[in-house]
């Protein structure tokens, strides 16, 4: 007998894919920034497991705050809103173009959603009325609102990467703590019974899935646009 696909048992929501609430303190967002007090200190840097990051909590006046740390950031640090200065939270329209950011918004309000991770930073390359081009790592740049608010500076840990795992066991941990299903098997390496790619045998499986097939099905290319690589132009 067959065993269910992974988005299946997701789907369930058993514990085995439940994200663990203790392995973070709170949510980190710029919506929780308090609108009266424009200054803060930093009170302390703490370990949070499931974020590749540390956070430091941040006091505004007797009100508490959650922000990624950046690179250098020490306990009694100043924090405010008003110079371009590596921790500070500013619009953009108020950095000055070549500075390095981080946690930027997608809109205006939506509390921090590029350049998260550990070690990540964009660079914001120009300014043009209401709008603003950001380099970001992947080296795509993005045209966002002046509005939007980011973090001066990158986001601490930067060479989280340069150590190996060296064992499977670390890196199931490491991704265990991050909430991530690791290790993941391919379907195609799987048999027929277990997964729509299963089976060595007919290995040419067309894997375009109609978007009204029922869950356990849609794997693959679902409803998918074209197939195939693009023809070059002459």
């Amino acid at each position: 007998m067959g065993k269910n696909l992974i988005q299946q048992r997701r789907g369930k929501g058993t514990p085995r894919y439940r994200s663990p609430g203790h392995r973070f303190i709170g949510k980190v967002s710029y919506q929780f920034l308090p609108k009266e007090v424009k200054e803060g200190i930093v009170l302390d840097i703490v370990d949070a497991p499931g974020r590749t990051t540390p956070v430091a909590v941040v006091d505004f006046g007797g009100q508490k705050f959650l922000q990624i740390a950046h690179e250098g950031m020490f306990v009694g640090q100043p924090v405010d809103f008003s110079e371009a200065k590596e921790g500070n939270i500013l619009p953009l329209k108020e950095i000055p173009e070549g500075s390095k950011i981080y946690n930027i918004e997608l809109v205006p309000g939506d509390g921090g959603r590029l350049c998260r991770s550990s070690g990540t930073f964009a660079v914001l390359t120009s300014r043009e009325g209401k709008k603003a081009v950001v380099l970001l790592p992947s080296k795509e740049k993005k045209t966002l609102s002046a509005q939007c608010r980011a973090t001066v500076g990158t986001a601490a840990s930067a060479g989280r990467l340069e150590k190996p795992f060296m064992k499977a066991g670390s890196k199931f941990y490491a991704m265990r703590a991050l909430n991530k299903l690791w290790p993941r098997s391919r379907g195609v390496a799987m048999n027929a019974v277990d997964h729509p790619f299963g089976g060595q045998t007919r290995p040419g499986k067309v894997k375009s899935v109609s978007r009204h097939m029922p869950p356990g099905k849609k794997v693959g290319s679902i409803s998918p646009r074209r197939m195939g690589k693009k023809k070059r132009k002459a």
